[in-house]
């Protein structure tokens, strides 16, 4: 009689260690997709809120540079007014020191009632000095009109032009952390590649220090709304 051979049955299904490390495995590729969209999302919000800020302070740029172009323009209207008040004064002047030299005390003293107020200062110093001083333009006294204002707007044009070059350096400064922002991006995508373990956390744990990185010097710049 002959006998059958039979081979060992093999027992294929999983073994408990087996479904534990698998539902380990899937427990640890669930929280690594929920940082990486969790890191997606916030650093999305981040560089969209970056091109805003640098859209602003690039508007905040124009307008200062702007008022400052337009300060420029009137402290040159008003500095041209002082110049032509001087040479007009000056004129006068002249015509007073010859009468003066000629002894015309009567034509002295009319051209002395057709100065103009901003000199008549000027010269009443000047003879309270017993002259001493080589003539009233010579005094601070003597301001002719669109001095003050003239020296005021030029101020004013080179504080707004400092200004405008502030906002500026801010606007590139929101737009070289938009750079930034998109290594995090970038970093974040690649770690949802299907790659080493390590690889993923390494790519991923890069991502966050940099993302951390970034929101640290965010958090240093000014904010325009």
């Amino acid at each position: 009689m002959t006998e059958t051979a039979q081979s060992p049955s093999v027992d294929d299904s999983p073994t408990a260690s087996d479904e534990s490390r698998l539902r380990r495995e899937v427990i640890r590729k669930r929280v690594v997709d929920a940082i990486a969209v969790f890191v997606l999302s916030t650093v999305a919000v981040l560089t969209a809120w970056c091109g805003f800020q640098s859209s602003k302070w690039g508007g905040e740029m124009s307008i200062a540079f702007s008022e400052a172009s337009s300060a420029r323009v009137q402290s040159t209207d008003f500095a041209s007014q002082a110049r032509d008040a001087r040479a007009d004064d000056q004129a006068i002047w002249v015509q007073w020191v010859l009468a003066t030299d000629q002894g015309d005390a009567q034509l002295a003293g009319y051209i002395e009632q057709r100065f103009s107020p901003e000199f008549a200062v000027a010269f009443d110093a000047w003879n309270a000095g017993d002259r001493e001083a080589r003539g009233p333009f010579a005094l601070e006294d003597y301001v002719p009109p669109g001095t003050a204002k003239a020296a005021e707007l030029s101020e004013r044009a080179d504080s707004r032009f400092q200004d405008a070059l502030e906002n500026n350096q801010r606007g590139d400064n929101y737009s070289i952390l938009t750079v930034l922002f998109a290594l995090v991006l970038f970093l974040t995508a690649m770690s949802q590649r299907e790659l080493q373990p390590w690889v993923v956390r390494v790519l991923l744990g890069l991502a966050i220090v940099v993302a951390a990185a970034g929101v640290v010097i965010l958090l240093t710049f000014p904010v325009r709304i």
